[in-house]
C-alpha cells in the first residue's frame, strides 16, 4: 500500500469533535501515513500543536483571511512569541495557513493584506515555508512574495492558470491538487493536474472541507434531506487515484513524488520507508 501525506487537513475542525481520534486512525489504515494540519486563527494554535503532537503529524501556525474581520493585531506579537517559542519543534513546518481571498464578498481587503504581508514577515524570519491560501488572489500573493522571498511552501487548493502556476513553482512552492479535482467537470484544474510537471504537485484534502464528487450533495439534493458527505483525511487516496489516472501513473508512483515534492515543500515531513 502507498503511504500517502495529506498535505493540508483541518483536524482540529469541530466537524471532527465526535470522533476525531477514529478520524485520524481511519485514515492510517487507507495509507494516509501523515497529516499537515494548518490553523486558521489564534484560537486555533494551541489544538493544532497538541494533535500533531499526538498523531506524530506535523503543523502550520498562522491567521487565515477568512478569520482576519476578528483577529486582532496583536495576533501577529503572540504568533511570533509562538514561532519563537516553537522553532525547534520538529512538528512545525510551516507559517499558514494564510493568504487572501478574493472570493468570498465582505472581506476587507486591506485587513487581509496587512495580516499576510505580517505572516510573511514571520516566515522570512524564521526562515519557515508558508502554506498559501490562493482564492481569486495569485496575481496579489505573488507579488508580495516576489518582493519578500520566503522559503518556498505550498499555493493549497490551487485553481489559477498555467502561467500562475508557473509563477508559484518559480518560487519555490509546490501546487495542491486535492477534491476538487474529481468533478468531471472541473475542466481546467484537471487539465493543470494532467499535464503540470510531476515534482510541482502535492495531494491533500483540505478535510473537512472540499469534498471529493462522491461526497458532494448538491442544494436540491440537500433539500430533500441527503447530507452533504463528511471529507476526510482517508479520501486521499481515491482522489489521488483520480489524479494517477489523468497522468497516467500507478498510484505507488504517483505517492513516491509527491511525497517527495511534500517533504521538499515542507522540511521537517518525515520520510515513509
Amino acid at each position: 500500500m502507498p503511504g500517502w501525506i495529506d498535505t493540508h487537513c483541518h483536524l482540529d475542525a469541530p466537524e471532527f469533535d465526535a470522533d476525531r481520534d477514529r478520524v485520524r486512525e481511519r485514515a492510517a489504515q487507507a495509507g494516509v501515513r501523515h497529516l499537515v494540519i494548518p490553523a486558521v486563527a489564534r484560537a486555533h494554535w494551541d489544538a493544532v500543536v497538541q494533535l500533531a503532537r499526538r498523531h506524530g503529524d506535523s503543523y502550520a501556525l498562522g491567521i487565515h483571511p477568512l478569520y482576519t474581520p476578528q483577529a486582532r493585531e496583536e495576533d501577529i506579537a503572540q504568533l511570533r512569541h509562538m514561532l519563537e517559542q516553537l522553532r525547534d519543534d520538529p512538528h512545525l513546518v510551516a507559517v499558514g495557513e494564510i493568504g487572501l481571498d478574493f472570493f468570498v464578498p465582505g472581506l476587507d481587503a486591506g485587513r487581509q493584506a496587512w495580516f499576510y504581508e505580517q505572516q510573511i514577515a514571520l516566515a522570512r524570519e524564521f526562515g519557515l515555508p508558508v502554506i498559501l491560501h490562493v482564492r481569486k488572489s495569485s496575481d496579489h500573493l505573488l507579488k508580495v512574495l516576489r518582493a519578500r522571498p520566503v522559503a518556498g511552501g505550498i499555493a493549497h487548493a490551487f485553481n489559477g492558470s498555467a502561467q500562475q502556476a508557473g509563477a508559484f513553482v518559480d518560487l519555490g512552492f509546490k501546487l495542491g491538487f486535492g477534491g476538487a479535482v474529481t468533478y468531471d467537470r472541473a475542466l481546467k484544474l484537471r487539465e493543470l493536474a494532467a499535464t503540470l510537471a510531476l515534482e510541482s504537485l502535492v495531494l491533500e484534502t483540505d478535510a473537512p472541507d472540499i469534498p471529493p464528487h462522491w461526497l458532494y450533495a448538491t442544494a436540491g439534493q440537500r433539500a430533500a434531506g441527503q447530507p452533504q458527505g463528511r471529507n476526510t483525511p482517508a479520501e486521499l487516496p481515491r482522489i489521488a487515484a483520480v489524479i494517477a489516472q489523468l497522468r497516467g501513473l500507478t498510484p505507488q508512483a504517483l505517492a513516491e513524488a509527491t511525497g517527495s515534492n511534500a517533504r521538499a515543500a515542507l522540511r521537517g515531513l518525515p520520510a515513509l520507508g
